[in-house]
């Protein structure tokens, strides 16, 4: 009797483990999406709970007036650069497809009146157009990272917009779903889980609004400023620009070309403009506002933004922009706090 006692067990925890695995391969997929729509509704939530009193304490209304609010801040500006970087992109197929069949041309010669590098810039393209073996292999590698950057950025905007769609469920069921957590939390760390709970909470909002908010602040100026003085694809220089702010310099390094193509094109004033915008809106709010909106919820290195940004899009493809800074801050943070909690346990 015993014996059979066992075998059942056995059984079913054999029946237990393969459905986990089965459930584990199914939602596999969205992984990335789930977590930034959890991620995105926790640093949020504040809102709703303001956006739910405002609808009359309606969760669905509520919930689809925040995830509305966040597809157009987050969602709309890639759609609406999808259709430009395609015909961008396609035009430079056609250029690199002509100049792998008739050779490359010669450089330009406003390209060795670039202050910094152009002469080194020219002679090296016209040593490249002289060797036409090179020229087509360089094409052809650049043609292959092209199309696969162009398939992780249809693949990252799926599962951005598959996340807004959780992030409904998550705003509507989300009390039930923290009081689920809680419940768990607290069997296991007991009281400490309200405390674990908070340092998360800071640290999740000092990376959203702290980083990735003040980037987006900075595309959306940047976009702006580009518009004004009508350079070609303002906003994808925009969109450019709010990817390079998680990086150390590097919004400069969208707006001083620009402003150097104004000056070499004669628009003297426009560039003035351009570089004035670029150094006092674009990169000037990112010494204000960055340090206000972490002061107010969590001090974090910057280089754990930067890496996290790197190896999310490396681990999570294009969502991971977003994914990464946040979930190896919390990391950080909660290892910050294990340390000091054990420290005092310690002296205690």
């Amino acid at each position: 009797m015993e014996l059979t006692r066992r075998v059942e067990i056995s059984l079913g925890l054999a029946v237990v483990a393969l459905i986990t695995a089965g459930c584990l391969l199914v939602v596999a997929p969205f992984v990335s999406s789930i977590l930034w729509a959890a991620i995105i509704c926790f640093a949020t939530w504040p809102i709703h709970q303001r956006t739910e009193r405002l609808c009359g304490r309606n969760r669905a209304l509520a919930a689809a007036v925040m995830t509305t609010l966040l597809v157009v801040l987050t969602v709309l500006p890639f759609i609406l650069s999808a259709s430009p970087l395609e015909k961008s992109i396609s035009a430079f197929f056609a250029w690199l497809r002509n100049a792998r069949a008739n050779g490359l041309p010669m450089p330009p010669e406003w390209i060795n009146r670039i202050p910094i590098g152009g002469e080194y810039l020219q002679s090296y393209w016209a040593d490249l157009a002289a060797d036409s073996e090179r020229t087509r292999i360089y094409i052809m590698e650049f043609q292959r990272w092209l199309l696969v950057f162009s398939k992780n950025f249809a693949v990252g905007l799926l599962h951005l917009c598959i996340s807004m769609l959780i992030a409904f469920f998550f705003y509507r069921d989300g009390d039930r779903l923290v009081d689920r957590i809680a419940e768990v939390g607290n069997r296991v760390l007991g009281s400490y889980t309200q405390h674990l709970v908070l340092v998360v909470g800071r640290t999740v909002r000092g990376v959203v609004y702290g980083f990735l908010g003040t980037a987006m602040v900075q595309g959306m100026l940047a976009a702006i400023g580009f518009a004004i003085v009508q350079a070609p694809g303002a906003l994808l220089l925009g969109l450019l620009t709010f990817f390079l702010a998680l990086v150390p310099f590097g919004p400069p390094l969208v707006w001083i070309p620009v402003t150097i193509w104004l000056a070499m094109q004669g628009s003297i004033g426009l560039a003035i403009f351009m570089a004035l915008w670029g150094l006092i809106a674009i990169s000037g709010i990112d010494h204000v506002l960055r340090p206000y909106l972490i002061s107010r919820e969590a001090q974090l290195p910057f280089v754990l933004v930067f890496l996290g940004a790197l190896g999310g899009v490396l681990s999570f493809g294009f969502i991971g922009l977003f994914l990464g800074p946040t979930l190896l801050a919390v990391g950080y943070a909660l290892l910050h706090e294990f340390l000091i909690h054990k420290d005092l346990g310690a002296e205690q």
